[in-house]
Order: structure tokens, then sequence, then C-alpha cells
């Protein structure tokens, strides 16, 4: 695994940013969504930054395609998001509009002044590229009203709907902020397509998730790629043992490592390999003391070189 920054923000995202600032004032609730195999790595910290300088603005926390999900450790994110005060999570799939639904009553839930008050409830929903926003909003409305695709950043501005169930809607373009500090978190998003596939190399892609894979997931890696034997250790042996199997062949029999790595991130994408949940709670809580120490070793770093310069600076001054 290449360890790197993501960074991407396109102008039509920070124009989102400070749009989204000045609405913030008069939401009652925000609704953001999530997807549910990258419950932390799709949280958009910008979101918590918006909630904190409002009050702690109450916020539904929607894991959306819960079907692509290990449920166990979905539900597991739920007990964890719940934890926080102001925040109530629900785990859903955009096929089932029961579940879609349910997202309401959780708002009404969080802003009971404003029914009781006869107003309706006005509700913001958020949520980074391609983690299905639009596609719940049309469920939510009953009606084609939000443009869907699966690339990121669809959504290019905003837009006031009203639910006509007492509830009014304000969608907002996907954002990312602008600097994705966990590589982690990184490889996890370019994983699930919520960057673009031009922002990380496939190969990187790849073998990260076969990393991940082999020590979360090994029977479904056997069953898919007819696997009998113990699994290979390394990332690199199994993505050829992949590429092998679907014929992902270049000259002299050597494994096309991008053909092969190609073929694993869309079956990961699609669902074919399984209920995949790439991160869990007690792992994130180690990245992110990593993270920290990292930082502080970067400023450190930042701050002898500066030290050195003065020093030398010095030196040939006299």
């Amino acid at each position: 695994m290449t360890s790197q920054t993501i960074q991407w923000f396109p102008g039509h995202m920070h124009k989102a940013r400070k749009e989204i600032e000045e609405a913030m004032p008069k939401v009652d609730v925000i609704i953001e969504v999530l997807d549910a195999r990258i419950p932390f790595s799709s949280e958009n910290p910008l979101i918590k930054s918006f909630r904190e300088t409002n009050d702690g603005k109450p916020v539904v926390k929607v894991l959306n395609k819960r079907d692509l999900a290990d449920p166990e450790m979905t539900q597991l994110w739920i007990n964890h998001l719940e934890k926080e005060q102001g925040v109530k999570a629900i785990a859903i799939t955009t096929e089932n509009l029961n579940e879609v639904n349910q997202i309401l009553d959780l708002c009404r839930k969080l802003a009971p002044q404003r029914e009781d008050a006869g107003k309706k409830i006005r509700t913001m929903i958020m949520g980074i590229p391609n983690v299905g926003k639009s596609t719940i909003i049309n469920a939510l409305a009953g009606r084609s009203v939000a443009i869907t695709g699966n690339q990121p950043a669809v959504t290019r501005q905003q837009q006031r709907i009203n639910l006509d169930n007492g509830i009014l809607l304000s969608d907002t373009p996907g954002i990312l902020w602008p600097k994705v500090e966990n590589p982690h978190s990184g490889f996890r998003l370019a994983a699930t397509g919520a960057i673009k596939d031009t922002a990380m190399d496939y190969i990187d892609v790849g073998f990260f998730a076969i990393e991940y894979l082999i020590k979360a997931y090994p029977d479904l890696i056997k069953a898919r790629y007819n696997l009998d034997d113990d699994l290979p250790e390394s990332a690199i042996e199994l993505i050829e043992e992949i590429g092998r199997k679907r014929g992902c062949l270049k000259g002299g029999g050597r494994v096309d490592l991008h053909k092969a790595s190609v073929i694993l991130i869309n079956e990961l994408r699609n669902g074919t390999l399984g209920h995949i949940t790439l991160e869990h709670p007690d792992m994130i809580t180690e990245e992110l003391i990593n993270v920290a120490i990292a930082s502080e070793r970067k400023i450190e770093e930042k701050i002898k070189k500066k030290e050195e310069r003065r020093k030398r600076y010095l030196k040939n001054k006299r």
C-alpha cells in the first residue's frame, strides 16, 4: 500500500460549502447520507464542524447501501454513532421504500417542537459524492426531482423540495473535505467509488482492498475465485492468482495486475463478492492515533528544517 493524501475540492464544492454555512442556522435537522460499507470514511468532518457552530444541530445518519455491507458490522456502527448526543442512525437500501421513509420519522423525533408548533421541519440532506443521496431524495419525494448517476459529483447546485408531509428538504451537492488525512480512508473512498477513478491508481487500491479482505473475509474470496487451498499471505500473490483465474494475462504468461485489480474492485463495489464492510470502530480509533502521530512528526520535521536553515543563514552571515 502506498501512503498518499487525497486532495479533491472542485470549485463547485467550495461554493456549496459556503452556501451550506449560510443556510445552516435555518435548518432544524441534518440528514447525512453515509456508505454503510465505510461509515467513518464517508463521514464528512465538515458536517461535524457545521453542527458544532450551530449549537449541536441534530442529525440523522443514514447508512445507505446496507444490502452491500456486512449486517453485523452495520449494527455495530449504528450503536457506535448513536453514542453521540443528537444523533440517530439508520441503515437502509433505496430498494425498500419503507426503510427510506423511516428517515422522516427520525427527523420528527429530533425536532418535535416544529410539529408541535404546526410548522414544517426544515431538513438539509448532505453527503459525500456517490453515496446515493439523490436516489434517496427521489424516493422521499415520490418523484424524480434529483439527478442520479453512478459517477461522483453529479449534483452541482442546491434545491429545496417540499415533501408535502410537513417536511422541507434542502438538497446539496456532494462535498468532500479539502484533504483526506487518513490514507486508509482515501483508499476506502476509492474502493467504493466515492472519488473519481483517476484520483488513485487501480493497482494500489486493489492491493489495499485485498490486504484487508484476506484477513476479514477470506471465505468470501475463496468462494468467489474458486480458491480451494489456503489463501496466499501477500496481496500481490492473491491478485496474481485472481488474475490467472480470470484470464488477465500478458505476454509470457505474466498477470496483468491492472486488469485483475479492476475486476476485484468492481466486484467489491457491486456486491458480487458478498456483504463486506471495510472498517470498524476499533480500527478507526487506532488509525486516527497513527494519523495524529504522523502529523506531529511532520510538524517537528518542519521546525527542525526551519532551525537548520536559520543556523546556515547565521553561519554564512558571519
